[in-house]
């Protein structure tokens, strides 16, 4: 038990106050985006927007670049997001649940490409020494990015991506000691569950 502790405890036993105060804010902000991604709600994007920014805050004072760099690249894509969800036409909402065509999912596809190949490049100009995890985060970042624009456009895809994703970084994390982000994540792929469930039952009814 102590052991167990120790894992989710111990990396911040030397961190500041100011970082730990930051970080909590950081995972309480990701928490509370998914949540109202759930609800189908714009604030999903300043929520999550206050958490992507204190992370790329974070990973430039511990010299991340390459991940500060993708949160940077997840930042651009919320306030796309933001915009969108915010559009009205005269009927009402420019976008609503859906799913996606197959135009659509070519799209997925070619973005899905696209963010891998950035995220290698990334860790090409870092000079970042190619691990195992390296590819797998390559893959989930496109993965993430992908069910971003999803998600940007109302559709229903983007949580069964999301959840695929999750599932990977959770144990992905926890192999690299990073416990509450482990932790975060866990939460993450609960919430997804339950937001496509909420999503499924708006698009039927």
């Amino acid at each position: 038990m102590e052991t167990l502790i120790d894992f989710f405890i111990g990396p911040y036993k030397a961190a500041g106050m100011a970082q730990i105060i930051i970080e909590s804010i950081a995972f309480i902000c990701g928490i509370l985006s998914v949540w109202y991604a759930k609800k189908a709600h714009v604030l999903v994007y300043p929520t999550g927007l206050i958490g992507t920014a204190l992370t790329v805050y974070l990973l430039y004072q511990a010299q991340y670049f390459g991940d500060m760099m993708m949160n940077v690249y997840y930042s651009l894509m919320s306030l796309y997001g933001w915009y969108q969800w915010t559009r009205y036409n005269q009927d009402g909402p420019r976008y609503l649940i859906s799913h996606t065509n197959l135009k659509e999912r070519w799209v997925g596809f070619v973005f899905f490409l696209l963010t891998v190949g950035v995220t290698y490049g990334v860790y090409q100009a870092f000079d970042y020494s190619m691990q195992w995890f390296s590819y797998v985060d390559m893959v989930t970042s496109g993965i993430f990015f992908t069910a971003m624009w999803y998600m940007a456009n109302k559709k229903i895809e983007h949580w069964m991506l999301w959840i695929i994703a999750d599932i990977i970084t959770v144990p992905l994390y926890a192999y690299r000691g990073l416990g509450m982000l482990s932790i975060q994540y866990l939460i993450f792929t609960l919430l997804a569950i339950q937001g496509l469930q909420a999503w499924r039952k708006t698009l039927n009814s």
